[in-house]
């Protein structure tokens, strides 16, 4: 087993899930504040469970004896419009996935590691599904109709 390469694709995935999860929070926030209950809980729970993610990339990396890093987040523009975001994030989600993907073909010789990479991989397909279905689902019910649905 290459512990490195390990180590190395979970501080990856950790650091650019923080930065995820803190701007699904944030997003969450502007969402309910808009009277979007529904889709603001939802994304104000995407970060929790993001972060369970992240603290068991963390514990993964302590036990192959690795050192955590806390390697910032970068800026990111938040986004009033919740059917711009659920795209923009979309477009994200797409290129995360396809990453994961990726990765998941260098961790065959860390089983532990590479199943709780596939578990977030299906997680992240998940997360996937949900917003090309919402993006779906506006298009044949309306913007108002679906927000409606928000509330």
């Amino acid at each position: 087993m290459e512990k490195q390469k390990s180590i190395e694709a979970l501080q990856f995935f950790a650091t650019g899930l923080t930065e995820g999860a803190l701007v699904h929070k944030l997003q969450g926030q502007i969402f309910k504040a808009q009277g979007l209950t529904k889709l603001g809980q939802k994304y104000v729970d995407h970060f929790t469970e993001e972060m369970e993610w992240v603290e068991k990339f963390y514990d993964r990396i302590m036990d192959l004896g690795g050192e955590v890093k806390f390697e910032g987040a970068k800026s990111r523009a938040l986004c009033c419009d919740p059917v711009e975001y659920i795209k923009a994030d979309l477009d994200i989600q797409r290129a995360g996935v396809d990453l994961l993907y990726k990765c998941m073909e260098t961790l065959t010789g860390d089983p532990t590691t590479y199943d709780i990479m596939k578990g977030y991989l299906a997680d992240e397909e998940e997360d996937l599904y949900w917003s090309e279905n919402a993006i779906e689902l506006i298009e044949k019910i309306g913007v108002q109709n679906w927000m409606n649905h928000q509330i």
